[in-house]
């Protein structure tokens, strides 16, 4: 579960966006409704190079999949587009807020096409609408 910038800041941060859940409570909540076997690990950063840094321990520590809420990054980092591609899990792309309402900026994912589901416009729920997505892929 891979969560960039300023996703430490949920719920401080333009709580009419993003709601009142902090990340820890976030991360609490998908640790007790996890699909039974899987286990989850959780990443936050604020610095693009930490999570690409990251995103290539993978290579060496493999996971069967990825939940990656790239936050700004999604419009702006080919760096970790590339970090991703080079990871053979599938990963599933999350936004909290429905991108494609807001700023026209905000409609290009440079993850997207990549990706094996994105979903976005679902909250919190997002998250646990991706961790089903993930299992049931990996179940096949």
């Amino acid at each position: 579960m891979l969560n960039g910038p300023n996703l430490n800041l949920l719920g401080q941060r333009e709580p009419d966006v993003y709601g009142s859940t902090t990340l820890k409570d976030l991360e609490n909540g998908l640790l007790a409704n996890a699909p039974t076997g899987m286990h989850l690990e959780f990443y936050q950063s604020n610095h693009e190079g930490a999570m690409i840094d990251r995103i290539h321990q993978l290579m060496d520590q493999p996971v069967d999949g990825i939940v990656i809420n790239p936050g700004a990054w999604t419009h702006t980092s080919v760096a970790i587009r590339d970090a991703l591609s080079a990871v053979t899990a599938p990963f599933v792309e999350v936004h909290i807020s429905n991108v494609h309402s807001r700023e026209a900026f905000r409609h290009h994912s440079y993850f997207s096409d990549i990706a094996l589901a994105v979903i976005a416009g679902c909250g919190m729920q997002g998250y646990t609408f991706a961790l089903e997505t993930l299992n049931q892929h990996l179940k096949g």
